[in-house]
């Protein structure tokens, strides 16, 4: 294996150094004799399937976990790292992937939260300001220190992660899946604060699934596989397609291949469908749209223009006015009759963009999640008040299989898995109810290369069975893969619809950014 070691000047101590980790979890291996050597002043991307161990080796670098064996040396000295405070004493930080932010708190509170300095809050906050102030400036990280959490776009919110870490005098920089809910403007401003790190001499660690911004961003890369370190290499001396095959140990197609759709009846139409929020904004605005059998129908646009709002009104989970209708039934709106429940009865399966929030209950077992919403189906039911626990875990375990989760143990809590494998477990659950209408937000949003190849391949296989998709992605690829028809979403409004053989990446840019383009 090449190691990371053949990017470090001589004579200069790595900034990380991994000796034979190992961590388990039961039965399950999550590291197996892991080791890594990261020079300062490089970006050194680890890259792996959903459940190949990333996560787990930098929670343990972080001091989430502690290893079961082997030792980390910092800047060439043994470290011990029993948990957070040491790994920041040690000069590391770490980004979430879902952030770890006091929503009700200023930018400022929150970056001096657990460094007051002192028993008095007042001075830590002055000096705190003036040293927000200087990092913002160098690093490119402007935000106002005064703004609430809660009012700041994601994007804004990834900053003050990252000046939390730099405020606490983080030399070494851990990012995970930072990109996943950014817009493609906030990424590249993100690498661009990520080269501003790496030239101060730095050390950042990117984990992602994009392997077009490994290659963008990284210096060096390291491959993970079922728990082990399978290689490190320039990032230079490799390509999207060598770093897919090493990760899931097969050729991996990076695009759909797919035939000509052949559309049937519509399934679904909205009419003029409008959302206005809890604050009186209107978030969708007099949306008309149509999906029929055997057909992909795409929503491009920049997260927070109206795309959200769109899935939560089709799927019952937020008032609206306006016109839905499913397979020619006007279906309610609002009321006793609206909800989720009414709209599985029809035929509707829904995957939501926040698996956390919608779509997962993180504190049950996967069994049960893998039922929720289905769980007054009769097959699973015992009697008139009973469910049927065997059945139903019998059931979730073929579904779990038919997925590929990891590990395959239905008893697991779902906040134990990878996210990717939790998206796995929502995609089981309604992918395979034999829908007449999937709607579907961010299918892939944190899933590993293969498991991306795998989902759009089971999104094409419902095409072909007669199933109408309504798909939502904020990635621009997996539109142009996927969708056979394709509407541009900007500001509450569908300002734009291609057939996909008939756009092309920069018309749909233009008109996410709501530059060029006519009515719907």
């Amino acid at each position: 294996m090449e190691n990371a070691a053949l990017a470090r000047p001589s004579g200069v101590a790595p900034a990380i150094e991994l000796r034979g980790i190992c961590k388990s979890f039961g039965p399950v291996r999550a590291n197996h004799d892991i080791s890594l050597s990261i020079a300062p002043g490089t970006v050194h991307g680890i890259v792996g399937e959903n459940g190949a161990g990333k996560s787990t080796l930098m929670s343990i670098l972080y001091g989430f976990y502690r290893a079961d064996a082997g030792e980390i040396r910092i800047h060439g000295q043994r470290t011990a790292i029993p948990n957070s405070q040491a790994a920041i004493r040690a000069g590391i930080g770490m980004v979430h992937q879902h952030f770890m932010l006091v929503h009700n708190f200023t930018v400022l509170e929150n970056v001096v939260l657990g460094a007051e300095d002192g028993p008095l809050l007042a001075p830590a906050l002055a000096n705190a300001r003036s040293l927000l102030t200087r990092l913002s400036e160098e690093y490119e990280l402007s935000v106002d220190p005064d703004a609430i959490i809660e009012n700041l776009s994601v994007g804004h919110q990834q900053r003050v992660e990252i000046l939390k870490a730099l405020f606490r005098q983080a030399d070494i920089l851990i990012l995970d899946e930072p990109t996943g809910v950014l817009t493609p403007a906030e990424a590249k401003h993100l690498f661009r604060i990520l080269r501003n790190l790496r030239d101060e001499g730095k050390c950042i660690i990117l984990i992602t699934h994009k392997l077009q911004e490994i290659l963008q961003v990284t210096d060096t890369v390291s491959v993970m596989r079922q728990g082990e370190m399978t290689a490190t290499v320039k990032t230079k001396d490799t390509s999207a397609d060598k770093l897919a095959q090493m990760m899931v140990g097969r050729k991996v197609l990076l695009r759909v291949d797919k035939t000509q759709s052949n559309p049937g009846d519509i399934v679904l139409e909205t009419r003029k469908l409008c959302v206005i929020d809890a604050h009186d904004v209107p978030r969708l605005k007099n949306v008309s749209l149509s999906v029929r059998r055997g057909e992909i129908l795409g929503i491009a646009g920049v997260a927070g223009n109206g795309q959200t709002e769109l899935l939560a009104a089709i799927g019952g989970m937020t008032p609206a006015s306006g016109e839905i209708h499913i397979k020619g039934q006007k279906i309610r709106l609002s009321g006793s009759g609206a909800d989720p429940r009414v709209r599985r009865q029809l035929g509707i399966a829904h995957v939501p963009e926040d698996r956390h929030r919608h779509a997962l209950v993180m504190e049950f077992h996967a069994w049960e999640n893998m039922v929720l919403g289905y769980h007054n189906h009769r097959s699973f039911r015992r009697g008139s008040w009973f469910m049927n626990t065997f059945v139903i875990r019998t059931d979730s375990m073929e579904r779990m299989r038919s997925f590929d989760v990891r590990p395959l143990l239905p008893e697991t809590i779902a906040r134990s898995f990878s996210g990717g494998n939790q998206q796995k477990i929502v995609l089981a659950r309604e992918f395979s109810r034999s829908p007449d209408l999937l709607i579907v937000g961010q299918p892939t949003r944190g899933v590993d290369i293969g498991a991306i190849e795998f989902i759009h391949q089971r999104i094409v296989d419902l095409r072909d069975a007669g199933v109408a998709v309504l798909l939502v992605s904020v990635e621009l690829d997996e539109i142009l893969s996927l969708a056979d028809r394709v509407a541009v979403m900007f500001d509450g409004s569908i300002i734009g619809e291609r057939d996909i053989k008939d756009t092309d990446e920069n018309e749909l840019g233009l008109l996410m950014a709501g530059i060029a383009g006519g009515p719907a």
